[in-house]
């Protein structure tokens, strides 16, 4: 058995991790929330991100927390592109091929990784990657706790723009009636680009707090979206408390299953609670019942 201390520390760092997460899974339930369709492309999107803040450590020697205040606008602007003049066109308004196109895109951006960085993973050397922050007895890892405090203010600065802004509004109506919205003036493909936008830079702030302490590879994005997927199920499509506290959620289930089952089974709690959400409760914790 292993000392009160020690799983306590686990649980914490768990805790921490699960924010980023969260934030992951913030990008994913905005868009099924606005546009009602799953983004098969938020993991390949996620990668790009991740890439990025590569690239400006490597190249430009850029500190990855710091990348956050480049990769975030580049990647709402390429998110609003890819909403307002690939995926929007190509599906011509049906949600299916919403869908396709979508795993289409996916496909395409892993495959374009592929061919750029080969299957090679990457990571960046920081001066504080093995640090801790003592808290008590408890020793906290301090890549984790900066990635808990940014992910809340990210959430929170989320939670601003869709309550206290007149595009949060607009964003608010084409999710609750969307034919509504357009017969009181508001544009609705605009606002369909800029809620898929406001997910990309969701993505880009997690790959700059993901990236001093995991690698990147084409593929990578794949893993962590799939634990984005249960988060949102767990927490309720479309909710965004939901998303905060599924992730946090998560992330304790992650560790308490690493500490005790190891490394290798560390998330095979995870799709237990993703299996009996959907038993029990498929609307998620705060989803509307239907």
């Amino acid at each position: 058995m292993y000392s009160p201390l020690i799983v306590a520390e686990a649980l914490l760092n768990g805790l921490m991790l699960g924010a980023v997460y969260a934030l992951i899974a913030l990008g994913l339930t905005l868009i099924y929330g606005v546009l009602h369709i799953v983004n098969f492309a938020h993991g390949a999107l996620l990668t790009v991100a991740m890439f990025g803040v590569w690239l400006l450590a490597e190249h430009l020697g850029v500190d990855p927390y710091l990348s956050i205040l480049v990769m975030a606008p580049a990647m709402f602007a390429l998110g609003y592109a890819a909403q307002r003049f690939v995926i929007g066109p190509a599906s011509h308004g049906s949600d299916n091929s919403i869908l396709l196109v979508t795993l289409g895109l996916s496909i395409i951006i892993e495959n374009g990784l592929l061919a750029g960085f080969r299957s090679d993973t990457r990571t960046i050397d920081t001066d504080y990657a093995f640090q801790v922050v003592e808290l008590g007895p408890l020793l906290l890892s301090f890549p984790r706790v900066v990635g808990l405090f940014v992910a809340l203010l990210s959430a929170l600065v989320l939670w601003a723009i869709l309550e206290r802004t007149d595009v949060g509004r607009a964003i608010r109506a084409v999710a609750k009636e969307k034919l509504g919205a357009a017969l009181v003036g508001i544009e609705v493909p605009h606002v369909y680009a800029v809620t898929f936008a406001l997910g990309c830079a969701c993505l880009a702030v997690a790959a700059a707090l993901l990236m001093p302490v995991f690698y990147v590879s084409p593929t990578t994005g794949g893993a962590f979206v799939l634990v984005a997927f249960t988060i949102v199920v767990l927490g309720g499509m479309g909710s965004i408390v939901g998303a905060l506290v599924g992730g946090l959620l998560i992330g304790v289930v992650e560790a308490a299953c690493s500490l005790f089952f190891g490394d290798s089974l560390g998330q095979i709690g995870i799709f237990v609670i993703f299996i009996l959400v959907l038993l029990f409760r498929p609307t998620g914790l705060f989803g509307a019942r239907q």
